[in-house]
């Protein structure tokens, strides 16, 4: 494509009037005659200086450096389109829209408003008719086409709703004159207000409200949402681009100002001036609307809900009426489709990190587009930049994506810029022990003085629905607000309780008012949740009510019940059900952790909730997460000789061993195993001795491996239950494996999968399907070994293991290495040091880097190989722990081959720099991909 014009463009935009009918009518016709049309276009355009830069369907939008450069084209186009003899497709009746602005150019395509309008200026035209607009007309009035000249045909309303247009048409000798009026606002009856700003990024819930409203089988369209959501914007924006459709017209009732239902028929009648005749004026309004073919759009009906039987009336009474509802809960009424409107898109703020492309990527996602523009609006210099990209995306995450709580934030940007007023809402979160954010209320103040006055702030709009609350309603709204990341009827029930309304019929009204949303999840029990700027305003009541105290503390022991029960069942049969579920609690689980650690008489319920906790977070790859609030519940309690206590240092000590502290892992594995003797506690000491001799087998310490095992196993046998027994046999076969002797590992490993399967553990079982891969790896047996790791790996992303998907990537690549599919290998090894890096362990990524130096060595990169090597060689003596038994002979071969391609000096003076390198320098070295040489 030849380069596009940047700075000031004029665009030129073309579609063909009633092209869908023909395609119907002559498709083989139309095909013909379509290319012969895209044919016409293209060399006029392009013969004026043009550039085609899309194309959709048979519309084409071209860029012009100059405005008279774009009316020639236009003048052209026509000309050539009216003399082509069409056949019996019959003529092509193209409309033509120009508009000049400054648009962004990006991948060849171009963004912002002056799009939009020019859009706009189209959709208003005909077959045949070229329209400009005011900035086109004053760039190019002097330097028309020979004979050509523009017909003002006045201001004209849009049906985007912001600023009229001065629209002009291009008249010239050869091209018609006389068209019906333009499609615009002003074409049909109508109240729509001028809207200050242009709608953003909704253009996936304005066609699906089109699509409903103007299907035949719907008379009743209701938007609902939250407050702050964008639900008036949304319906005025379809309201205009639905006017060609009612005949009579598009009008706006607007139901905010008042709160008694029998003032709703009044109040439509007033709007469309229906006069009062003496007798009922719901028969003058009947009459009126009867045979009319128009939209009526109720705005605000949330609190005049009663009403909804009138509205069913007016429906079933006249015929050719539409009703479009914005509510912050549905009506209730047959034939009603609802339609929720949702906050606007948010990028991945966790994802993100400034970069090159960071204010790029993020202006693309309509949340920050709305941030952009309002901030705009207040501080023209105001741009998304690199360095407050991360800053923006976070706040706009924060703020849930709502339309007005972002309009709200923007408007402080004139005072604040992104990174302090990120910092002010992170604040805010202060100790709050559930997650509030109380100032974040605060800081959402002063919007725009011509807005309602609930809308000038956020807490003023949330407040008008907690308003319209029932008393009972009111108080299970603000008790379930003590829930982070939402809750199940069960523990609304449990926690938000006693209350004088159901939990079932409380939690639907919510959900029905548009405080709580509804997250349905496959095969589960429903899952419920308020948006956080929600949530916050909730606390804030429950504090105001006194009942804060009392409902965090309900919280916290719904959330230990829950963990304790979970703990109990993530060894046997619904272990991945219950990961499932703790995984869906985590957010209420951080919530009461960090209670715990602000409310000096709930130590104990955080110390008890870590316990029960760190297997589900050892299995899930949250080892650093885990093991700081284990650290935390520890330093909180008084070093009691508790079996909790026991059990809370053992998970700590498990938890940081895969951060390399093995040492420390040691001494608190130590720790617990005392309590537990002294207590008696046989299975305890049984799992403490386990664990040193699995960490002993990861160090090659056999002699201590060797009695740790002997000892837990003797202590395990006298344990009923089948998981337990098989502990000490997976080390047992790692320590075989270790010192050659496959056969018994193999053997081993069979053993302990039999009594994990019998258990009904499938993380244990995929942990020792992954083992005797190993040994078939070892033994060269790579046509066994890769489905042992398919089979596994599968289990294991099954149960969203993260901490364990990792290795067997990297077993993956290694078999693929060896069997001779390099660039598989390369592939594998470069997702599980991706993953590696991400769970910080360090050890995985510098067997990672071992296996990228071997397809360096296989793929002819020798020094590549030995440097990558010499690296690992020096990161695993620094870690303290040997390469992984099932690594030993792949990482042999690697070093064998390596120097087979060298001279010895080479080879070790490549090693030796590589052994200086500190770990990320290695990394960075692994994942280069230079040409095989």
């Amino acid at each position: 494509m030849a380069e596009l014009p940047v700075g000031t463009v004029t665009f030129l935009f073309t579609d063909i009037e009633g092209s869908t009918r023909r395609w119907e009518q002559d498709p083989d016709a139309m095909r013909v005659a379509l290319a012969r049309h895209d044919g016409l276009l293209r060399e006029a355009i392009t013969a004026a200086g043009g550039h085609v830069f899309k194309t959709v369907g048979d519309a084409f939008h071209a860029a012009f450096e100059t405005a008279p450069d774009a009316i020639a084209a236009a003048a052209e186009t026509q000309s050539r389109l009216l003399a082509e003899p069409w056949g019996d497709v019959g003529p092509l009746r193209v409309r033509i829209a120009l508009h000049t602005g400054a648009a962004e150019l990006r991948d060849d395509d171009y963004f912002g408003q002056p799009l939009n309008r020019v859009a706009r200026v189209l959709s208003t035209g005909h077959g045949g008719q070229v329209l400009l607009t005011l900035a086109t007309e004053e760039l190019a009035r002097d330097q028309l086409p020979d004979g050509a000249s523009l017909r003002d045909l006045g201001l004209h309303r849009l049906k985007d709703l912001t600023r009229p247009e001065r629209i002009f048409q291009l008249e010239a000798p050869a091209l018609p004159a006389d068209f019906p009026p333009l499609r615009t606002l002003d074409a049909r009856p109508n109240n729509l207000p001028a809207q200050p700003t242009p709608l953003v990024g909704r253009e996936r819930e304005v066609a699906a409200a089109m699509d409903l409203l103007l299907s035949e089988d719907v008379r009743l369209l209701t938007l609902t949402g939250p407050g702050g959501t964008g639900k008036t914007r949304l319906a005025m924006h379809v309201a205009a681009d639905s006017i060609d459709n009612f005949e009579q017209g598009v009008y706006l009732v607007d139901l905010a100002a008042i709160d008694d239902p029998e003032l709703v028929a009044p109040s439509i009648a007033q709007t469309l001036g229906v006069e009062d005749s003496g007798g009922p004026l719901v028969d003058s309004l009947y009459l009126h609307l009867r045979g009319r073919q128009m939209l009526l759009v109720l705005d605000n009906f949330e609190q005049v809900l009663s009403a909804a039987p009138f509205v069913a009336d007016l429906l079933a009474r006249c015929p050719r009426l539409k009703v479009l509802v914005t509510s912050r809960a549905v009506l209730h009424l047959r034939g009603e489709r609802e339609l929720s409107v949702p906050p606007l898109a948010l990028p991945d703020s966790r994802r993100l990190r400034a970069g090159v492309d960071a204010a790029e990527v993020l202006s693309q996602y309509s949340a920050v587009a709305l941030f952009l523009q309002r901030a705009v609006a207040v501080r023209p210099d105001f741009a998304v930049t690199n360095q407050n990209a991360p800053a923006i995306a976070e706040i706009s995450a924060r703020l849930d994506g709502l339309p007005l709580a972002i309009e709200l934030a923007a408007a402080r940007v004139k005072l604040l810029p992104p990174e302090a007023m990120l910092a002010r809402l992170a604040g805010s979160r202060g100790p709050s022990p559930v997650g509030a954010r109380p100032t974040s209320l605060q800081l959402l103040t002063g919007g725009a003085r011509d807005l309602p006055e609930r809308h000038q702030t956020l807490r003023g709009t949330i407040g008008w629905s907690y308003d319209l609350l029932e008393a009972a309603e009111q108080a299970l709204f603000r008790r379930l607000s003590v829930f982070v990341g939402g809750f199940t009827l069960e523990a609304a029930e449990a926690v938000a309780g006693p209350h004088d309304v159901d939990a079932l019929d409380g939690v639907a009204s919510l959900v029905d008012k548009s405080l709580v949303r509804q997250d349905q999840r496959d095969g589960e029990e429903p899952f419920f949740a308020m948006l956080e700027t929600i949530r916050a305003f909730g606390l804030e009541c429950l504090e105001a009510s006194g009942e804060g105290a009392e409902y965090r503390r309900r919280h916290a022991e719904y959330i230990l019940a829950l963990a304790e029960e979970g703990e109990r069942n993530l060894r046997g049969p619904g272990q991945a059900r219950w990961l499932a579920r703790l995984e869906t609690e985590h957010e209420n689980i951080r919530a009461v952790l960090g209670w715990t650690q602000t409310e000096p008489s709930a130590a104990e319920i955080g110390l008890r909730l870590a316990a029960a906790l760190w297997w589900f977070w050892y299995i899930r790859g949250h080892w650093s997460e885990g093991r700081r609030w284990l650290e935390a519940a520890l330093r909180s309690c008084a070093p009691d000789e508790t079996a909790t206590r026991a059990w809370a240092l053992l998970g700590s000590a498990v938890l940081s061993g895969h951060e390399a502290s093995l040492a420390a892992a040691r001494l608190r594995i130590e720790e617990g195993m005392a309590i537990f003797r002294n207590l008696g506690d046989r299975r305890g000491v049984a799992i403490s001795l386990f664990f040193i001799g699995n960490q002993a087998v990861l160090v090659g310490d056999h002699a201590t491996a060797e009695s740790a095992l002997a000892e837990s196993q003797a202590l395990l046998r006298q344990v009923a239950d089948r998981w337990s027994r098989s502990l000490p046999l997976g080390p047992m076969g790692r320590l075989a494996l270790q010192q050659g002797d496959t056969e018994t590992a193999r053997a081993r490993f069979q053993e302990a999968l039999a009594l994990r399967r019998e258990a009904g553990d499938e993380w244990g079982a995929a942990q020792l399907l992954n083992s005797l891969g190993d040994v078939a790896r070892t033994r060269r047996e790579y046509e066994v070994a890769a489905p042992l790791y398919e089979e596994s790996l599968a289990l294991f992303r099954k149960l969203g293991s993260k901490g364990s998907i990792p290795s067997l990537l990297h077993n993956l690549g290694q078999v693929a290495l060896a069997q001779g599919a390099p660039e598989r290998a390369e592939a594998l090894f470069g997702q599980s040091l991706a993953l590696f890096r991400y769970l910080g362990d360090e050890r995985g990524m510098a067997e990672c880097v071992a296996g990228l130096a071997g397809v360096a060595a296989a793929t002819g990169q020798p020094q590549r190989a030995a440097r990558l090597l010499g690296a690992t060689e020096a990161l695993l003596e620094a870690l303290g722990v040997p390469i992984s038994p099932s690594n030993v002979a792949d990482y042999e071969r690697s070093v064998a081959r390596a120097r087979q391609q060298l001279d010895e000096q080479t080879f070790a003076s490549a090693w030796a720099e590589g052994s200086g390198m500190r770990l990320e320098a290695a990394i960075g070295l692994a994942l280069q991909t230079p040409a095989v040489t």
